[in-house]
């Protein structure tokens, strides 16, 4: 358990396909537990393991709103319902952000840290930060899902 250096865009591994995580083992609990100590670090909402350097199919999402925080493994996004335009922003491409389309309502299953299948229904932020970090998942930025980029200072 520690504080991980978050990898920026222009590393290869962002652009990588993670690994299914097929046990939930000693290391998984450490990666999953990095996660948490490297996102509680920073000021953001979602982190994936490609973000901390390991291609594993495991991201934590916390609203930071009083909300229980996500854990999800493998992940798979299996219904979208609406749409809705927002900005975003990555911790691995600091200072910038786009304006992003995303379903305004998705279910998504995969594991929790405890093996356990799980659904989850989301909407509004919670919905887009999970097809956020399922993306990196999949070697995917939201850069590249864009209508336009902007640097903060704007």
């Amino acid at each position: 358990m520690s504080v991980r250096e978050i990898v920026k865009v222009g590393n290869d591994v962002l652009i990588r396909k993670s690994r299914r995580v097929t046990e939930i083992n000693d290391e998984v609990l450490e990666l999953i537990q990095d996660l948490k100590d490297t996102l509680y670090s920073v000021d953001g909402v979602g982190l994936a393991a490609p973000q901390i350097g390991v291609l594993k199919k495991v991201f934590l999402i916390d609203l930071r709103d009083g909300s229980e925080p996500l854990i999800l493994l493998n992940p798979k996004i299996t219904k979208k319902i609406g749409r809705s335009e927002g900005a975003e922003g990555c911790l691995s491409y600091p200072g910038y952000e786009g304006i992003v389309v995303r379903p305004r309502k998705v279910i998504a299953t995969g594991m929790n840290e405890k093996g356990e299948n799980i659904q989850v229904e989301a909407e509004g932020l919670m919905a887009r930060a999970i097809c956020h970090e399922t993306d990196h998942l999949e070697g995917i930025l939201y850069m590249d899902k864009s209508k336009r980029m902007y640097k903060l200072e704007e």
